[in-house]
């Protein structure tokens, strides 16, 4: 049966395998395709994994997913399709840039709370997008905390002591700069807006798509967005948003698109 699982991240962001290990993995998984959607890199993206892809039988699709904030509020967007021209590039820089920032300002907050953590120790950020997952792994192994969980329950989440909003982009630049690159934007995870005008804004915007199959969802929790895809004569995606042992419960391919739905997105069977 064919599955693809379009949301996954690996070392290049904030996931715990390679991008080499979640094709393995993908294989193992019995996973007829993948896209690696990194936070705010293509990185993973190289002539080298292509290769390994068809090496051993398992499609790669480019994918990415960007942070962006509408009305204060956080969105995130899944570009597919991407190709890596200077603009998306340069575009992917700036968010390293900002979230580099803003790490400063959240180790910062955490000092003021006696809670020391060195930017070096956070590893170099032009090897991967580090943001707060990194941190709160920090946290983990310095036994500040007891969880990867609790780190953002009581100092790095929203509205939480430490918590850094951190400039931002707009859905609507972003959008512009995925089709300028000549991919397909995406609502990533649609439960996960709780504020209902933020929503409704974003069904006005230029999206090719929404994320309607994702890891965590249960009881037909799709069927929503569904029929917002349906409505809005959207394509439809989907996938697990796995991130390897730092949310342990999420399992690659536990949530999958089938070959129609890729079809519609990448062009090609």
């Amino acid at each position: 049966m064919y599955r693809a699982d379009l949301h996954c991240h690996s070392t290049c962001s904030d996931g715990t395998c390679t991008p080499e290990e979640l094709l393995h993995l993908a294989k193992e998984k019995e996973l007829s395709a993948l896209s690696i959607t990194d936070h705010d890199t293509l990185d993973a993206y190289t002539d080298e994994l292509f290769k390994m892809s068809e090496d051993i039988g398992v499609k790669l699709y480019t994918g990415v997913e960007f942070s962006t904030r509408h009305k204060k509020f956080p969105v995130h967007l899944l570009g597919y399709d991407i190709k890596k021209t200077p603009e998306i590039l340069e575009f992917c820089q700036k968010h390293q840039t900002r979230r580099l920032d803003r790490n400063r300002m959240i180790l910062e907050k955490l000092r003021r709370l006696s809670i020391i953590i060195e930017e070096e120790e956070l590893g170099d950020p032009s090897a991967r997008t580090v943001g707060r997952p990194h941190i709160a792994e920090l946290l983990l192994k310095k036994h500040y905390i007891s969880s990867i969980q609790e780190a953002f329950d009581r100092y790095i989440g929203e509205g939480k002591p430490c918590f850094v909003p951190g400039e931002s982009f707009t859905p609507e630049e972003t959008i512009t700069i995925i089709h300028n690159a000549g991919g397909k934007a995406f609502i990533a995870h649609p439960h996960l807006v709780k504020k209902s005008e933020v929503l409704r804004d974003m069904y006005t915007m230029d999206f090719d798509g929404i994320e309607c199959y994702y890891g965590l969802f249960r009881n037909g929790q799709e069927r929503k967005w569904l029929k917002v895809a349906e409505e809005k004569g959207w394509l439809v995606s989907g996938g697990s948003d796995f991130h390897g042992s730092i949310k342990p419960y999420i399992q690659l391919g536990i949530s999958w698109v089938d070959e129609d739905r890729v079809s519609a997105i990448f062009g090609e069977k």
